[in-house]
């Protein structure tokens, strides 16, 4: 099939995109593209214009904030450079991990941050990892700008809370100590499909080896990435140990999970407690690399 006709914009600046927005109804923007232009082909999306955002350089940066305690990532930074910067590398390892499962080389060069924030795609990787690490989106439109904690961005399924007129710029990311534990890992039927579930997982250590700091969250399971705040706290305070990581992973499994004609609810939540466990299990073991290097 083709896409509906619809007229193309293609402006230069910011500022030129937010008229354009504000001055046209039933627009949608056109970043990476690897989402929309299938909707559009196959008629699942039907907007009187595209406002085309890949002729705007000013969107498209990764860099760490003046404070140093986060990486601002512009809306219109591709994939790739995720995958292939040195400074996810060592400061945001978990999104880095992630990346890799997005799709295969060839889409992650056009696929683009802030594309797959607003597709919003509840087994999508960049979604999951910005609820892990309780990312701040930035948005603006003609009325000025405003801040979106990830929290508070989905408003439904695969929908943002951002209104027609307004434009995602950037999102930052809050860093955790050099010395966490990391682990990004999920279950597709195939490489580059999307996850049938996902698991991110961050820990943080104390001086006595205890968990300082967790952060858990899954992907898939419901119509947003999922924060599992009670397995998350059930693990503060304790040795991370098999009891401890197997009780938050027991929490995970009972998620309420949602289920279509492909995957049942039951096989969803049975994922989510077996990759919980495996996140937990390789973010504790990199943590504690990580503390007996620099004891050493």
């Amino acid at each position: 099939m083709k896409a509906p006709v619809l007229r193309y914009l293609a402006p230069r600046t910011v500022d030129e995109a937010l008229d354009m927005l504000g001055a046209t109804e039933n627009a949608r923007i056109l970043a990476g593209g690897q989402s929309l232009v299938a909707m559009l082909n196959m008629r699942f999306a039907f907007p009187d214009c595209l406002v085309d955002i890949n002729r705007i350089p000013e969107l498209a940066y990764l860099r760490e904030s003046d404070s140093g305690d986060a990486i601002e990532i512009g809306a219109m930074t591709r994939q790739r450079d995720v995958e292939f910067s040195p400074l996810v590398a060592a400061r945001l390892p978990l999104w880095r991990e992630a990346v890799l499962h997005v799709g295969h080389r060839q889409t992650r060069n056009r696929g683009t941050v802030g594309g797959s924030l607003c597709q919003l795609d509840p087994s999508a990787e960049i979604p999951t990892v910005a609820m892990a690490m309780d990312a701040t989106i930035v948005v603006r439109s003609r009325r000025g700008t405003r801040e979106l904690s990830i929290a508070d961005f989905p408003a439904a399924y695969m929908t943002p809370a951002v209104e027609p007129d307004e434009m995602v710029t950037a999102v930052r990311v809050p860093l955790w100590p050099r010395r966490h534990g990391h682990a990004f890992v999920e279950f597709a039927r195939r490489h580059g499909d999307f996850a049938i579930v996902s698991c991110a997982a961050l820990v943080s250590l104390d001086d006595q080896g205890r968990i300082a700091r967790a952060s858990l969250t899954l992907g898939g399971v419901g119509i947003a990435p999922l924060r599992m705040r009670d397995a998350e706290a059930a693990l503060l305070g304790r040795a991370p140990d098999g009891d401890a990581l197997a009780a938050a992973a027991a929490l995970c499994g009972q998620v309420d999970a949602t289920g279509d004609s492909y995957v049942p609810a039951w096989y969803r939540r049975r994922l989510a407690a077996v990759l919980a466990r495996r996140a937990l299990d390789q973010a504790v073991q990199r943590a504690r690399a990580y503390e007996e290097t620099a004891s050493s």
